[in-house]
C-alpha cells in the first residue's frame, strides 16, 4: 500500500490571475505558499484537510468535469457571504434526500464547487454511543 503523506488538487487554469482572484479573493481561501514569479506562478491554498494548487497555464479547461467538495459549518452563512462577493451560485443551499445541505458554485474553467454542511444528526457526524 502507498503511504500518502499529503495531497493536493492541481489546477492549470486558462487565466491564472482570474483563478487566483476567484479562489483567493472571492472564495476567501487562505494561501499556504506561493512559488515562482509572473502570471503563471504557483499559489497553494489551504483546502480543509488538503490543498489546492493553481499554477501554470492551460490553453483550454483541462478537466471541465472537475468538482470540488468543501465542507463548511454553516452553508446558509456561506451563501450570504459568497453571494455578496459576487460568486456565481449555480444552486442555493438545499437539503438533499441523503441529509446533507448542499450549495453549488461556478468557478473558472468550468469547475463546479459543492459547498456542504453536515447537520449535527447526520450519520457522517453522529456516532451512537459516543
Amino acid at each position: 500500500m502507498v503511504h500518502v503523506l499529503s495531497s493536493r488538487v492541481l489546477l492549470r487554469p486558462t487565466d491564472p490571475e482570474a483563478a487566483r482572484d476567484f479562489y483567493g479573493r472571492a472564495l476567501g481561501l487562505a494561501v499556504h505558499r506561493e512559488f515562482g514569479t509572473g502570471p503563471e506562478r504557483g499559489t497553494v491554498y489551504f483546502l480543509g484537510g488538503g490543498f489546492l494548487e493553481i499554477s501554470g497555464r492551460a490553453e483550454e479547461p483541462m478537466c471541465p468535469g472537475l468538482r470540488l467538495w468543501l465542507q463548511v459549518a454553516d452553508v446558509a452563512a456561506a451563501y450570504e457571504e459568497l453571494s455578496a462577493r459576487g460568486v456565481e451560485v449555480v444552486r442555493p443551499p438545499v437539503k438533499e434526500p441523503w441529509g446533507l445541505v448542499e450549495m453549488w458554485l461556478a468557478a473558472p474553467d468550468e469547475v463546479r464547487i459543492c459547498v456542504v454542511e453536515i447537520p449535527a444528526d447526520h450519520p457522517l457526524r453522529y456516532r451512537p454511543g459516543t
